[in-house]
This record gives C-alpha cells, sequence and structure tokens, in this order.
C-alpha cells in the first residue's frame, strides 16, 4: 500500500479532506517560493506586476484575515492593521519587491503556523459548522469555517496557477506538485 504524503487522507472525514487540501495547497507555494533570492523573487511576466514576492506576501495577509479576523474576530495585527487600505489597495503587493526573500519566507511561515493552531483549536471547540465571528452579512448571518477553509483553499490554489508561471520564468522549474522531500511550510 502506498501512502501519497503530498495529498489529503483518501479516506478522511470532511475536516481532514479541507485541512489536508490547504496542506497540499500551501507546500506548493512553498516549493515554488522555495530557494530563490531577490532578483527571483521579484520576477514578473508580461505586463503583470505580480511577482512571487508579492504573492507570498499577499497570501500572509490572507492568512490573517481568514483566521485572525474572520474565524476569531480580531484585528489584522501588524504590518497590517496600519495600512491605509483605501489609499493604497495593493499595499502588500507593492511593498514585497522591497523585502528581502527569507524574511518574507519567514513572515509567511510563522503566519501559518499561527493559522494551524486557530484552526485546531476552533476545529476542537466547535468543528466546521461553527460560525466565523468576524464576518456578518446585512442579513445577520455569518460564514461557517467550512466555507471560510474552502474559500482559503480556492485562493491558494489559484494563486498556485499564478507561482507555477512565475517560477518557470524565473529557473525553468515545473510541476503541480511539491515532491515529497521539498515543499515544507
Amino acid at each position: 500500500m502506498s501512502v501519497l504524503l503530498n495529498e489529503p487522507p483518501l479516506a478522511g472525514d470532511e475536516a481532514e479532506t479541507l485541512v489536508g487540501e490547504l496542506e497540499r495547497v500551501r507546500r506548493v507555494i512553498a516549493w515554488k517560493c522555495a530557494g530563490l533570492g531577490a532578483p527571483g523573487m521579484r520576477t514578473t511576466l508580461g505586463t503583470s506586476t505580480m511577482t512571487l514576492a508579492g504573492l507570498l506576501r499577499h497570501l500572509t495577509l490572507v492568512e490573517c484575515d481568514v483566521f485572525r479576523r474572520r474565524l476569531d474576530g480580531g484585528s489584522l495585527g501588524p504590518p497590517w492593521d496600519d495600512v491605509d487600505w483605501a489609499g493604497d489597495p495593493d499595499w502588500e503587493w507593492r511593498t514585497a519587491t522591497t523585502m528581502d526573500p527569507e524574511a518574507l519566507r519567514a513572515a509567511w511561515r510563522a503566519t501559518v503556523a499561527a493559522s494551524r493552531a486557530r484552526l485546531a483549536r476552533a476545529l476542537g471547540e466547535g468543528g466546521l459548522d461553527q460560525p466565523c465571528r468576524g464576518v456578518v452579512t446585512a442579513g445577520g448571518e455569518s460564514p461557517t469555517l467550512r466555507r471560510a477553509l474552502i474559500d482559503l483553499i480556492e485562493e491558494y490554489a489559484r494563486h498556485a496557477g499564478h507561482a507555477d508561471l512565475l517560477r518557470e520564468a524565473v529557473d525553468g522549474l515545473v510541476g503541480e506538485d511539491a515532491p515529497v522531500d521539498g515543499g515544507e511550510v
């Protein structure tokens, strides 16, 4: 019997499957951003201004948004709380190109670790059906943790495609999934 280490469980329950898929797409992003210096992290394609640096910083913000703000009802935390988002809506994308690549990777890894802890706590306390405390619609409804995870997986999966193209342009690295011995988050 073979074990697919980079895949969600083949016969897991709903929570295990969702968390497994989230971890898989996180590993893809980690793999595509691994080992690059500033020039590689700042590479763009065509007329797009998207970079791997910006993508990684954006996903760090998204992790904070989902697990700090939406799920827990708290603030985004630093540095995000001090940004004038109305005046600079692409702040995380723009400022990432001035940052040290290892600092970007370390900030993302630390945020993912904090997100994992928040998710484990939430799953233990109320499961996938619990409402997210930080989001309420005009009709008074809150999305569930299930919906937040699905949205986060979609965000990562969409950006994994961007990361594929950007990394291939940098050094020719291609592939759909991180190797079993790579893509550490």
